[in-house]
Parts: structure tokens; C-alpha cells; sequence
């Protein structure tokens, strides 16, 4: 947990709640250690360890409120490394193309704190991530939006996002039921194929004699 996660997470409502349940004074001596988060200059600083994590995903998980209030939180996927960080304050992406809505983008306009889930599901890992964004287009800050772009991957880049990280957490590893993606299998697999292919070889050896 960073220095000014608990300034920013837990509001007064959240502290009733740590306070019913008995969390609250563990969490208010490790509060008075730290400062306060009130967005001006730089928020807390990401370690090697958070930005080699980011680097590796292939995805994560983006929440934004809109100007009437609503939450909305949305999918973001490309090949790892599409998300990397910047500095040790600063994350962004590029923003491909999708399904033309644009909620995440316009909500922006009105309130760009954010928050980021970013999940490593066959180490059961996950680093939630406070900060402000803005969006740069392609038509004003071409430089910056081709700066996140990915030669190799078949996508059309509109955007880029850049975050101001202002505080982040490495959460509880409890119930991240761990899930594997075809390309995490595939170098497991590969002896098994392998070894497989060896015994069909012995048993059409066999066969012939």
C-alpha cells in the first residue's frame, strides 16, 4: 500500500465502516504516517516492482465516474506491453478503436480521477492503481499518441491516456481464483505435445518391427 492510498480511498464513510468491523485503528496508525493526497504536484512514486508489473499485462480494468454521477467501468486489452509506464508518476496507453460509444473518454471531460484494477490471474496478483487522466488525440499531440502505439498489433489508435498516479495498492491475493490465457498454457503444453509426439514415433517404430 503507498504512502497515500488511505488518504485517498478511505473517506469518512469508508472509516465508519473500518470502525464497525474493528480495521479502523490498524488503518489510522498507518494514515498518520503519511500525508495528505490532495492531487497537487506529484502523488506517490511506482517502484520497479509496479512498473515492470504493468509492462507484462495484457489488460486491466478502468472505472470513471460521469458528470451525472454514475460509475462505469470498462475492459481495456492489448498485447503486453501496451500499457507501460512513463515515469515513476506517470502511466498511459494508447486507446484503440472499439465499439464507437466513447463513455470512458467523454466522461473525462468532466472528472478525471480514475481508478485502474490490473490483474495477473495465474500468480493471483492484482495492483489497484488511483490517478488523474487526460486524454491527448491523435490530432493535437500526434508524438505522444505514436509514442504508445504498437507496430505489431493490428489496431487503430485514436487516443492516448495519460495517468497522474496518485497513490496505488498491491490487494489481497484472497479469492483471485487463478486463470490461464492460451499463450500462459502454451509453453507448459509444449513438452507435453512434444512428448507425445515421441511416443507415437517409438510406437510407429515398433510397429515396423
Amino acid at each position: 500500500m503507498s504512502r497515500h492510498y488511505e488518504e485517498v480511498a478511505f473517506t469518512p464513510a469508508v472509516s465508519a465502516v473500518q470502525e464497525r468491523y474493528g480495521s479502523r485503528s490498524f488503518y489510522d496508525r498507518r494514515r498518520a504516517r503519511g500525508g495528505p493526497a490532495d492531487g497537487v504536484g506529484h502523488g506517490d512514486p511506482l517502484s520497479g516492482d509496479e512498473r515492470d508489473y504493468l509492462a507484462e499485462r495484457d489488460s486491466f480494468y478502468l472505472a470513471r465516474v460521469s458528470e451525472t454521477g454514475w460509475p462505469y467501468v470498462q475492459f481495456r486489452g492489448g498485447p503486453p506491453g501496451f500499457l507501460r509506464a512513463v515515469d515513476e508518476h506517470t502511466i498511459g496507453w494508447a486507446d484503440f478503436r472499439g465499439n464507437l460509444q466513447y463513455v470512458s473518454t467523454g466522461n473525462l471531460a468532466g472528472n478525471d480521477r480514475v481508478a485502474m484494477i490490473m490483474m495477473d490471474y495465474p500468480h493471483q496478483q492484482r495492483l489497484k492503481i488511483y490517478g488523474h487522466a487526460r486524454v491527448a488525440y491523435l490530432e493535437d499531440e500526434p508524438d505522444l499518441v505514436a509514442g504508445f502505439a504498437m507496430p505489431d498489433y493490428d489496431a487503430v489508435v485514436q487516443r492516448a491516456v495519460v495517468v497522474s498516479v496518485q497513490a496505488f495498492d498491491w490487494n489481497c491475493q484472497q479469492h483471485i481464483t487463478p486463470r490461464y490465457t492460451a499463450a500462459d498454457l502454451e509453453h507448459r503444453l509444449a513438452p507435453v505435445r512434444q512428448r507425445i509426439r515421441d511416443l507415437e514415433a517409438e510406437n510407429d517404430h515398433l510397429r515396423a518391427r
